[in-house]
């Protein structure tokens, strides 16, 4: 069986700081991080979607974990296709007239380049000391099962190259029916991690959780079953305790990934208060994981 590694998609939110799961100690960025590496081996960055992240602080997280922690980086949502705020990108690659928010198309093609570029340079520090894992590619709901759209996968795929990226769906389409087993077949062909995803179902983005391996490094991803799923309140989307009994029922499934991979994340997304935490903490009992390193 593979290594299990499981963690959370933040570790800075301002729910989980208020919520009391740090330490008083844990006073500082540095302290927090530190304290979270000693309990978990693995962290999701999320704040990367939103804007891209800068080296030097790329540098800090690497420095602040010890040895074998692994940090997974959200892509940037201008490289996934969403609709990006204009003040996320660096000023010298705003455009002057630009939109408040862009897409792709909206960008000279050689400023998406250099958005590209900088984005992956800066993780270079993650990269040298051995602690990035995978690059999150969370696609949006539009993004549907075709031709052009499997050509796309391929060519992020081309551009993070050595880098690894793992494909997360938020449309059904990819798994209706017979496109099931060709989505899972056009992912092992071309060895592109799936990430497998438990989420409210019944919405335009909802993917069922089709537990299934597709390379040698699996993701599962828990973002919880709110009622209130399309909430323009993060808190409110993601706000979610996972029972004992949810999570007994994903151990066995897990195991199952960890045996046909060399390694598995495990991400707690219900990020509320200390609920990613506590639910990370609770599958951590559960399976046979890989420890986190000393602080």
């Amino acid at each position: 069986m593979g290594d299990v590694k499981v963690g959370t998609a933040s570790w800075t939110d301002k729910t989980l700081l208020e919520s009391g799961w740090y330490p008083a100690e844990a006073d500082d960025p540095a302290k927090r991080l530190g304290y979270y590496a000693s309990q978990f081996p693995l962290v999701e960055v999320d704040a990367t979607y939103y804007s891209p992240p800068a080296e030097a602080t790329a540098r800090l997280w690497a420095e602040r974990t010890p040895p074998g922690f692994t940090f997974n980086i959200k892509a940037f949502s201008l490289l996934t296709g969403h609709p990006t705020k204009l003040t996320a990108l660096p000023k010298d690659l705003r455009p002057p007239d630009g939109k408040a928010r862009l897409y792709p198309k909206d960008l000279p093609a050689q400023v998406y380049e250099d958005v590209w570029s900088r984005f992956l340079s800066a993780l270079d520090p993650l990269v040298d000391a051995g602690k990035l894992g995978v690059l999150l590619f969370q696609f949006p709901p539009w993004f549907t099962i075709r031709r052009s759209n499997k050509q796309t996968l391929l060519e992020v795929a081309a551009r993070c190259r050595p880098l690894r990226v793992a494909i997360e769906f938020r449309h059904g389409s990819w798994f209706d029916g017979d496109n099931r087993a060709e989505t899972l077949e056009f992912l092992r062909e071309h060895d592109l991690p799936y990430v497998v995803v438990d989420m409210p179902q019944g919405h335009r983005e909802s993917v069922p959780p089709v537990v299934e391996a597709t390379s040698d490094l699996a993701v599962v991803r828990f973002h919880g079953h709110s009622e209130q799923w399309t909430s323009k309140n993060i808190h409110e989307k993601f706000g979610y305790l996972y029972s004992k009994h949810e999570l007994e029922s994903w151990a066995p499934k897990i195991e199952s990934l960890a045996a046909a991979t060399s390694t598995t994340h495990v991400l707690m997304n219900n990020c509320y208060g200390d609920n990613a935490q506590r639910n990370a903490a609770d599958l951590l009992g559960l399976l046979p994981v890989d420890e986190p390193g000393p602080d």
